[in-house]
């Protein structure tokens, strides 16, 4: 892989070579099916198809869509095959112009009618609404304008966490979190090679394909990538979810250059988890939306995960009051119990601390390993309490 010499700017790019052209062609032509809620069928949808067939039917309402790119973990699986992550969601970015309400509305209403071709052959379309599609098949419907930030989102359901997501962006101050996630692919060429090209790809015919790390420096991060190394710039502006990220890559191996860094990153992060989720109850939908959304296939990780957000709270956590604190790892180690629970990985008593009051969820569940002592109500219904005692068991 070799990038262009020359100013800062163009050390954001690169050209990719053969064997990753393979790999982005194999994501695109791979078959993800989209599940429907109750009765609704599944659709078969191949991305490559998806994004053509969305981008034409903008374009024909009118709204010029620049580039299409694939972002997050599926091109970094792209980069870089062994990074220990794999790839989950199938992130796509529209470049488009949202100037204003109604085309945000355009934008929703035409990504729903495109589903419409997707249904399997004898389901009658004429009587399925726009609204009746949002319900069935979209997972995450997000719009965000302010002074910086332009752009929506529309997820698409995957039962195993699998899900396509189709940004569309106008504008966006941050795009990335740590430079092993800052990379994003230009599809354009080729899906115009699909389209005119009546001979196949191969190492010595095939259309170039442009890299870019909104980190900075290509080769920097992509090193990072390798090496399996947590860099970031600028980390105050990371949105609080930032810090679940950054436990999630510690629990599959990756770590800082530095001690240093390490600690810098980690109380920017704490502070901004906070500043965004200050209510318990926030923290703890936050974080079992992350578990679900990223976790599906690897649930072993799940727990080192939880524990690894634990240490990193408790080690640096400097904006909080003390009681504030410990209620925050207490809801930590919560659900780190039951996620114990549900894999059925009770560990040894010797190496087991434990709440008074147990959750909900373990009154259906066998803990004859445990000690429990049943002196107030479930965890659910005392997360606006100050904290919970701890109990030892022994």
């Amino acid at each position: 892989m070799s990038c262009d010499d020359g100013s800062d700017q163009s050390r954001r790019f690169c050209v990719l070579p053969w064997d990753q052209v393979q790999r982005l062609d194999s994501i695109l032509g791979e078959t993800i099916p989209i599940h429907g809620r109750g009765n609704f069928p599944t659709l078969s949808v191949q991305p490559r198809l998806l994004v053509q067939v969305v981008r034409a039917r903008l374009e024909e309402r009118g709204v010029c869509v620049k580039n299409v790119k694939l972002n997050g973990s599926a091109a970094s699986h792209v980069l870089h095959q062994d990074t220990g992550l794999g790839y989950k969601d199938l992130d796509l970015i529209f470049a488009v112009s949202l100037k204003d309400e109604q085309t945000f509305r355009l934008v929703k209403d035409v990504v729903l009618d495109c589903l419409l071709d997707f249904l399997p052959p004898g389901v009658c379309k004429e009587r399925i609404s726009p609204l009746t599609l949002k319900e069935a098949y979209v997972q995450k419907l997000v719009k965000v304008r302010n002074d910086t930030d332009c752009w929506s989102l529309i997820s698409l359901s995957n039962n195993t966490g699998k899900n396509v997501e189709l940004k569309f962006v106008d504008s966006l101050r941050r795009q990335f979190e740590f430079s092993v996630d800052s990379f994003q692919i230009c599809l354009d060429s080729l899906l115009l090679f699909d389209r005119c090209s009546e001979t196949c790809m191969s190492q010595s015919f095939h259309p170039s394909v442009v890299g870019e790390s909104v980190y900075g420096d290509f080769e920097e991060a992509v090193t990072h990538l390798r090496r399996r190394t947590i860099a970031t710039r600028s980390p105050e502006e990371i949105r609080g979810g930032g810090l679940l990220k950054y436990c999630h890559l510690l629990a599959r191996g990756f770590r800082a250059d530095s001690e240093a860094d390490m600690k810098q990153m980690q109380r920017y992060m704490c502070s901004r988890f906070f500043i965004d989720f200050p209510d318990l109850g926030e923290q703890q939908r936050k974080l079992e939306g992350y578990l679900r959304n990223h976790f599906a296939g690897m649930e072993h990780k799940r727990y080192e995960c939880l524990m690894t957000l634990h240490s990193v709270v408790d080690e640096s956590t400097v904006c909080l009051m003390g009681h504030e604190r410990r209620q925050t790892l207490s809801l930590i180690s919560a659900l780190a119990l039951r996620v114990l629970a549900e894999q059925n990985a009770i560990p040894n008593i010797c190496n087991v601390t434990c709440f008074y009051q147990p959750a909900a969820y373990v009154q259906d569940i066998n803990f004859s390993n445990y000690y429990i002592a049943h002196a107030q109500p479930p965890l659910a219904s005392t997360c606006s309490s100050s904290y919970q005692t701890w109990l030892p068991c022994n």
